[in-house]
């Protein structure tokens, strides 16, 4: 209990005392002297009091800052201890039930929508402290947030993507599309520039593309089950769908149940698509940048974040520049630019003589994403118990819906035509 409320009951006992001993029209000099002694305790504890406010103010501003994060901890902390392993078994029927951490989170997801299989967070896909990645090298854990995060290595979080995480229905973003003009008044009577309406535009993410991965885990598998293969199968499917994601947040055609992507859907985003036709270099992407600093969408070039093939590094590389203090042009990009990520999975191989390939630059204005991703709950995984019944395997299938937008094109920019040869 807080001091200042042992000292605020202890008050009101005074006070109750003091009032009984005081109704009294002949107390006896054993009342008087009680009511010197409460009289004096009273006032002291009035100093008290304000002393012990003063001293628990930092302590309760500190419990709020705690209680306004607590939840998300929670959730990370309780999706840590998720095992994939429980729904291993669960799915292949060997009729344990799932318990623990793993059966609070399943009931939780569960409460918040409804699932085929059995639901798995994203955030348990990820690696956790001491498990073996593919290179052989032990991963440690990261606490990350829900929100905001694709994968830990997905290029599209490293290009300034905002994941969205919703539970049901469809998720609009009112973007400010009016354009507010300054004048000055023409005299000592003149008018100054009119108002200008106030527009949004809506930029919706509907639940209309869902993301299927298909694993199949032999019956030498389920009986060697135990952490190891819990890892492979979190590692494979975050791995797999990682990758997909990554295609078709940038390259996604928009049909056949795909989502429309930033580069292939640049025209329909309104994001500018300038044509460079030329050997890859650093003059090639500052052009851009002076472009985006001139519309207000960044203000220095650490602002911006560059999306380009390995080609254009390995290109890049090789080309030392003829100065006083000669430095490769690829050097003298990454000085310059907030970030430099490298992919051959969000943009297309380079192709014609001679060969060229795209590039993108982003930027956040105003603290707004330049793309934004919302993921409908969690993962559903289902299990197909006929496939591989003969040979007495598994087979799982994991489900999410997703969507991608672009809130402001003017956010992006699509360099078509750079050359590396």
């Amino acid at each position: 209990m807080l001091e200042s409320v042992k000292i605020a009951r202890r008050q009101s006992e005074i006070r109750q005392k003091l009032a009984e001993l005081a109704g009294k029209p002949t107390p006896t000099e054993d009342e008087i002297r009680s009511m010197e002694a409460l009289d004096g305790e009273y006032r002291a504890n009035e100093t008290r009091y304000r002393a012990a406010l003063i001293a628990e103010d930092t302590e309760r501003r500190e419990a709020g800052a705690d209680l306004e994060t607590r939840a998300g901890r929670e959730w990370s902390e309780l999706v840590a201890g998720f095992q994939m392993r429980q729904v291993i078994a669960v799915l292949n029927g060997e009729g344990r039930p799932l318990d623990g951490r793993t059966a609070e989170v399943v009931t939780e997801l569960r409460n918040a929508g409804g699932y085929r299989g059995i639901p798995v967070p994203l955030l348990a896909l990820e690696a956790r402290a001491g498990e073996t990645v593919s290179t052989g090298t032990p991963d440690p854990v990261q606490t990350r947030p829900i929100i905001d995060r694709l994968f830990p290595a997905s290029v599209a979080a490293r290009m300034g993507a905002q994941m969205i995480a919703i539970g049901a229905g469809a998720v609009e973003w009112p973007v400010a599309t009016s354009t507010v003009s300054a004048g000055w008044a023409t005299g000592e009577t003149g008018a100054v520039a009119g108002p200008t309406a106030y527009a949004t535009t809506d930029k919706a993410l509907k639940p209309e593309q869902t993301l299927g991965v298909q694993m199949r885990i032999t019956r030498k598998a389920l009986m060697q089950s135990g952490e190891a293969l819990e890892a492979a199968i979190r590692r494979d499917m975050a791995g797999a769908m990682q990758a997909e994601l990554d295609r078709a947040i940038f390259l996604g055609t928009g049909a056949n149940g795909q989502p429309l992507g930033v580069i292939i859907g640049a025209a329909t985003y309104g994001i500018t698509a300038t044509a460079v036709d030329a050997a890859a270099s650093w003059a090639t992407f500052r052009n851009a940048v002076v472009r985006f600093m001139a519309r207000n969408a960044a203000s220095t070039p650490a602002d911006v974040l560059a999306l380009i093939r390995p080609e254009v590094w390995s290109f890049m590389e090789d080309q030392l520049t003829a100065t006083a203090a000669p430095k490769y042009e690829f050097d003298r990009m990454a000085e310059k630019l907030g970030g430099i990520a490298m992919s051959s999975t969000a943009l297309a191989a380079p192709t014609g003589t001679p060969a060229a390939c795209n590039a993108l630059l982003t930027t956040s204005a105003g603290g707004v994403a330049p793309i934004f991703v919302g993921m409908w709950g969690a993962v559903d995984l289902i299990r197909d118990p006929f496939s591989d019944a003969a040979s007495g395997g598994l087979r799982l299938t994991a489900l999410t819906t997703c969507d991608v937008t672009v809130a402001r094109g003017a956010q992006l920019e699509l360099l078509t035509g750079v050359q590396v040869a």
